[in-house]
């Protein structure tokens, strides 16, 4: 899934691809980008950054990702001296131009003695709390991703009632690059950040209690109580360079480091683990998908899996991976490169649970190669204690893709067919239903949602939803009260398609003049028949995207955050930057607030600092409060303005 989109998105800091060419003899950094980046960042690639996105974003970011970050497979050759040539270039401002506010950010990644740049932009200077009280839990504290076991990001205890909702306004901003969304716990939130910075703030005011400055992470902290933490409380993170991490939540203090769990080169973690009893258990992504656009990349090896760790230590218990066929040489490609697979399945969601089953419910992506294989574009059954297999489910098969392919591609590596990239990134949710029997209900970038038998794997109902594409359908979360099921839809592709901006590989998929229109918005289930419930298609609305510098923006309407529900009222993003909260009952839209009308003075010391499209893990709900992140570049370059800024809501803004 992600395909590129999903390398770039998910990825710890900025992306740039790169190929891996002899490079330059001297750190130029124009020659360097016009030969090895601008194929894919030219503006053409509607899932890499553009050029002007990039000039959005602080140097440091840019060489943290080619060092040491999710984008360093396919910086292989650059010099250090390169990496910061490409950067300066990149961020260097127009003659004419004003370089724009934005916070400086990390610069270190961990195990990586990082060189120094010069960033865009005023220092952040992060707020210091006057006290740090003790770590409390309360009523309607979020403490994941998905916010109980099933994940289905139903906070039954908001602190604010649905007629609440119109009254509220931003309290306070907080800018940092690459953030994602955060926990809470009491009157602390715990936020990661993919350019390095992992922050303990306090969530009624926005102030620091402490943060660590080596965590390139985009997934959410997990937070609990528990003796192996000497404050009582823990913090578990994943980091992107396949490291999970555990702090004392009240003071920072690293308890353990993991092992590395995968030791190929294009792997990472983008999902946040999820507690099991005294495990943690972990999902492995990749980009090997991207890696696969270089003709001298030898595709491809990967394979997703989940692993299973001490929560204790974090020991590596069992790792299962998600393809069992032995690999084989498909074909040569020359300079003595062969093509072989099975490959893919990568594991980009949070995994739900079953404790009552005992089994951990992933999702997979899409296959690298044309090798049969089942394990892709399937949900996928786990014992708990022991990993082994239960039942899988294969929704697609033959999804064979990597990124790059159509008519003039020289990379060796695509594979033929071509599959329609039709994975998962979304995770799944158990529901109940009216007496007693159970649904897994899992939605794909297809646009179909399915409801599945938890028992035995077998299929119950399927509905299309979206029309789905490789930017489509449902891509990063769905959600659930205890009646209905609720699937934001992406359909990206296919509204690029709209606007003429038809790819060669969505070409490949649908055909000249047979693209399908595009269905983004948000719609509500019923997890017994999978019957469409209601529909409210994202309204086309006014935006700013930062890096139009002043232009009209091309307001993209497409929905692929995650909902968060309370009880009456769906809160969901988009990419052009309106953040909504609809009638659970009807679909119709009760609140509404354009993040990108207005710039913000942030709590961290960034004045006139941008918002953006509203992508990736969506937000979260606690104690009165809502957060959401601004300017998130979760999934693709539409409205990423390089720096995010998380917006804390409240009734009146009080």
């Amino acid at each position: 899934m992600r395909t590129w989109l999903a390398g770039l998105a998910l990825a710890a800091t900025s992306v740039i691809s790169f190929s891996a060419q002899a490079q330059p003899a001297a750190p130029d950094g124009q020659a360097i980008y016009e030969t090895r980046c601008k194929a894919c960042h030219g503006g053409g690639n509607p899932r890499a950054p553009s050029r002007a996105d990039l000039a959005q974003r602080p140097a440091a970011d840019i060489v943290a990702a080619l060092t040491g970050g999710i984008m360093a497979p396919m910086a292989q050759g650059l010099s250090d001296a390169d990496k910061q040539a490409v950067a300066a270039y990149l961020t260097a401002p127009a003659p004419s131009e004003t370089p724009s506010a934005a916070p400086a950010a990390s610069a270190r990644t961990p195990g990586v003695e990082m060189p120094q740049v010069a960033v865009k932009g005023p220092t952040t200077l992060d707020p210091k709390c006057a006290t740090n009280p003790p770590i409390q839990a309360a009523l309607g504290d979020w403490a994941s991703t998905g916010l109980d076991d099933r994940s289905s990001r139903f906070q039954r205890n908001p602190g604010l009632s649905a007629a609440d909702v119109p009254r509220l306004k931003v309290k306070w901003a907080f800018s940092m690059t690459g953030g994602g969304q955060p926990s809470v716990v009491g009157d602390w939130l715990f936020v990661t950040n993919r350019s390095g910075k992992f922050y303990a703030l306090d969530a009624k005011t926005g102030c620091v209690h402490w943060s660590v400055n080596d965590m390139v992470a985009r997934a959410t902290p997990i937070v609990l109580k528990s003796p192996i933490s000497p404050s009582g409380w823990l913090a578990v993170v994943a980091q992107s360079d396949r490291h999970v991490r555990a702090f004392d939540a009240q003071t920072g203090q690293q308890l353990w480091k993991s092992a590395e769990l995968e030791s190929h080169s294009a792997s990472v973690l983008t999902a946040a683990p999820v507690i099991a009893g005294d495990r943690l258990l972990v999902p492995i992504s990749s980009i090997e998908e991207a890696a696969a656009m270089s003709k001298g990349y030898a595709c491809c090896t990967f394979r997703g899996s989940l692993a299973s760790l001490d929560l204790k230590t974090g020991k590596l218990l069992w790792k299962t991976s998600m393809i069992d066929e032995p690999t084989r040489v498909v074909r040569e490609k020359g300079g003595g490169l062969k093509v072989s697979g099975p490959a893919g399945a990568a594991i980009w969601a949070a995994p739900s649970l079953d404790l009552k089953r005992g089994l951990v419910y992933v999702v997979t992506g899409d296959s690298y190669t044309d090798v049969d294989t089942i394990g892709p574009d399937a949900v996928v059954a786990l014992d708990i204690k022991t990993g082994a297999i239960r039942w899988r489910r294969q929704v697609t098969e033959r999804d064979n893709f990597v990124m790059g392919c159509g008519p003039t591609s020289q990379s060796g590596n695509c594979p033929t067919p071509m599959g329609p990239d039709y994975d998962f990134g979304a995770t799944p949710i158990l529901m109940t239903l009216k007496g007693g029997k159970q649904v897994l209900v899992a939605g794909q970038k297809s646009g179909i949602v399915y409801g599945i038998n938890p028992d035995s794997g077998a299929l119950i109902w399927k509905t299309p939803v979206g029309n789905g594409s490789a930017l489509g359908g449902v891509e990063w979360g769905i959600g659930a009260d205890d009646t209905q099921v609720y699937v934001p839809i992406s359909d990206l592709g296919l509204i690029f398609a709209e606007g003429r901006n038809l790819t060669p590989e969505a070409q490949a998929i649908f055909g000249p003049g047979k693209v399908p229109s595009a269905k983004p918005g948000l719609y509500a289930l019923d997890p017994a028949t999978g019957k469409i419930l209601w529909s409210a298609p994202a309204p086309k609305a006014p935006c700013v995207y930062a890096a139009d510098k002043g232009k009209p923006s091309n307001c993209i309407r497409s929905q692929s955050a995650a909902p968060a529900i309370i009880p009456g009222l769906v809160f969901e993003g988009a990419f052009d930057g309106w953040f909504r909260a609809y009638d659970a009952k009807t679909g119709k839209i009760v609140w509404e607030d354009s993040t990108t009308s207005r710039t913000y003075d942030t709590l961290n010391g960034i004045k006139g600092q941008p918002g953006g499209g509203i992508d990736g893990m969506g937000p979260t709900i606690a104690r009165g409060m809502v957060y959401v992140m601004s300017g998130n570049n979760g999934a693709a370059r539409v409205g990423s303005n390089g720096v995010n800024v998380l917006l804390a809501y409240s009734v009146d803004g009080k």
